[in-house]
């Protein structure tokens, strides 16, 4: 169990709960655009919940924050039921943007987001992450997860906005959360085996520290 919780109660307020939310008020007679647009409340506070909680966002928490926050306002003053849908596909490919940018900055933003993972909560692993981070070869790693992630997220934005404008909505509702998962799990299985090459060297960084010290 993680401090947010587990994976599948992450999957189930993200996912399931706004589509749930959406096709039970659909049914009992809500129109199309309130249907969506109280699905999105849920994630929208959790998302507020967390940083009120935590105090701290790292870049990509603080990018979808704000491009959740004005895709809901931009939805409720046009009132067009398909660009509710499209909301959150044209934050995703936000989102997507900025990580990508930031590949070639010397902060990219995945960085941050990858290093729990690799780490572990190890003091150890972490102490061996402080020094290996800038390193050129770390460095690179890190730009190349960020590519990844970030092509991958504007590609799957790309097809949503598509379906959106094209496909009935009823169909979208759906179809837009299973391109988006189907992406997202691509982008972790490549992203990775990127980054896990990230965590080979952050074992034998902090494996060298310790040496030294049972040898003593």
């Amino acid at each position: 169990m993680t401090k947010n919780g587990s994976p599948l109660q992450t999957l189930a307020i993200e996912i399931a709960v706004p589509i749930g939310v959406y096709y039970g008020l659909h049914a009992l007679g809500a129109s199309v655009f309130l249907s969506l647009a109280l699905s999105g409340v849920v994630p929208l506070a959790r998302t507020l919940h967390q940083f009120a909680k935590d105090r701290t966002l790292n870049g990509l928490a603080l990018v979808v924050l704000v491009t959740n926050v004005v895709g809901m306002l931009l939805t409720f003053v046009s009132g067009d039921a398909r660009m509710m849908i499209a909301k959150d596909s044209i934050g995703s490919g936000i989102t997507g943007l900025v990580i990508l940018v930031s590949a070639f900055t010397a902060a990219p933003i995945m960085t941050k987001t990858i290093q729990p993972f690799l780490t572990r909560g190890k003091a150890a692993n972490e102490a061996a992450w402080d020094r290996l981070s800038g390193t050129p070869r770390f460095q690179r790693i890190m730009r190349h997860t960020s590519v990844i992630w970030g092509i991958g997220f504007v590609l799957e934005s790309a097809a949503r906005v598509i379906g959106a404008f094209t496909l009935p909505i009823e169909t979208m509702v759906w179809l837009s959360t299973v391109i988006f998962v189907g992406a997202f799990a691509l982008m972790m299985v490549i992203g990775g085996k990127v980054a896990e090459r990230a965590g080979k060297l952050i074992v034998a960084e902090a494996n060298a520290d310790v040496r030294p010290l049972v040898a003593a």
